[in-house]
């Protein structure tokens, strides 16, 4: 079975931990959690990182830095993982979803300033594989009704807006480094923060609601509870493992790319006749490897597309469902019908994707989705 996704080790990873593990600095924000964040903010400009537990972590930072009360209200994708919504519906905040593009999976940014209203507060964006959204006409339109935005960066580590690293053009950005992510720590996430008045109050949430960063800096002379938060850094264990990871980056990133060219080059003139769908990176993105997805005619064909890959031993999955229809938000939502991410709910199917897939099976698995026997 070729599997959707096999975690790389880079074969430094046992190492670091057991550096760590014999410096006797098991908890947070020791020398791997330094470096990564320091990596961080020099290799890609962000002017505070913060590693966390997971990407979810991440995002519920980003919904107390913003302030969401009772009664804001947050614009969003619905087609996008529950971990988006839910940090802000922790706050309780209201998720006004808008629909996805109908070249890509990302929000549709022409349709977002219909639905601002007084309530609404800041515009959460999730960049679909790796490839950034239209981040000019949502900082413009943000700046207009003096709005936030937040990027869910989980997929976009080493991806670019026009020259700009995903996650260093909105305000506040999260990303993940689940098992399934080009780089990983097992979980893991990152708070990334680009506007400076959120810096001093983000190292507090980050540690439980305490002054304690600044004390270590030698700025006071004792730490004490002064806001809300909670235990948000990671063990320093993740940090060492993923330490491990960001050495290799650049290998990591142009082997996973080669892989995407390659299934790109294959079936960009071949899937059409298929009835499939292979999208194009917009001129204003790039595409940083982390997934190759197809999208096909309708359900039906998916299911018929998985079940001959899976026959012939190649595992692949789909992805989100449309959250506004979702059990828990259905009731919430407003109606509107959301077309595109529910095409993309029914039809879109992910390839396997991971740093030790040969070229060879990849040139498999696109012979056998030629093969499909698909009407």
């Amino acid at each position: 079975m070729i599997p959707f996704n096999k975690p790389y080790l880079t074969g430094k990873e046992t190492a670091y931990i057991n550096e760590t593990l014999n410096s006797r600095h098991f908890s947070g924000n020791g020398i791997f959690t330094k470096k990564c964040q320091a990596y961080f903010e020099q290799h890609y400009g962000f002017k505070k990182a913060l590693l966390t537990t997971s990407c979810t972590d991440a995002l519920e930072m980003c919904a107390m830095l913003a302030d969401i009360n009772q009664g804001d209200e947050v614009i969003m994708p619905s087609f996008t993982f529950v971990s988006t919504p839910l940090a802000f519906v922790r706050q309780g905040a209201k998720i006004v979803f808008v629909d996805s593009r109908s070249d890509n999976p990302n929000i549709d940014a022409d349709k977002i300033e219909a639905l601002v209203t007084k309530k609404t507060k800041a515009i959460v964006v999730v960049h679909y594989a790796g490839v950034a959204c239209d981040m000019d006409k949502i900082m413009t339109l943000a700046k207009k009704h003096n709005l936030l935005v937040i990027e869910d960066a989980a997929q976009s580590i080493d991806s670019y807006y026009k020259g700009k690293p995903l996650g260093s053009i909105g305000h506040l950005a999260a990303f993940s480094f689940h098992e399934t992510k080009n780089i990983t720590s097992g979980e893991g996430g990152l708070l990334a923060i680009n506007d400076e008045r959120f810096i001093n109050r983000s190292e507090i949430i980050w540690e439980k609601g305490t002054n304690r960063a600044e004390f270590y800096r030698g700025k006071i002379n004792k730490y004490g509870w002064v806001d809300t938060g909670s235990s948000f850094l990671p063990a320093e264990m993740v940090a060492a493992f993923l330490w491990a990871q960001l050495e290799s980056l650049e290998d990591i990133q142009t082997k996973r790319k080669k892989i995407w060219e390659r299934y790109y080059s294959v079936l960009k003139s071949r899937s059409e006749k298929k009835g499939i769908r292979i999208f194009d990176v917009p001129d204003y993105a790039t595409q940083n490897g982390h997934m190759f997805y197809l999208v096909c005619k309708n359900v039906e064909q998916r299911t018929s597309l998985m079940k001959h890959l899976k026959e012939n031993n190649i595992d692949t999955v789909f992805h989100y469902l449309s959250l506004h229809l979702s059990q828990y938000y259905k009731d919430k939502h407003d109606g509107r019908a959301l077309p595109y991410s529910d095409l993309y709910t029914d039809c879109l199917v992910r390839l396997p994707m991971f740093n030790e897939l040969t070229i060879q099976e990849v040139d498999f698995i696109t012979s056998k989705i030629m093969e499909a026997p698909l009407k």
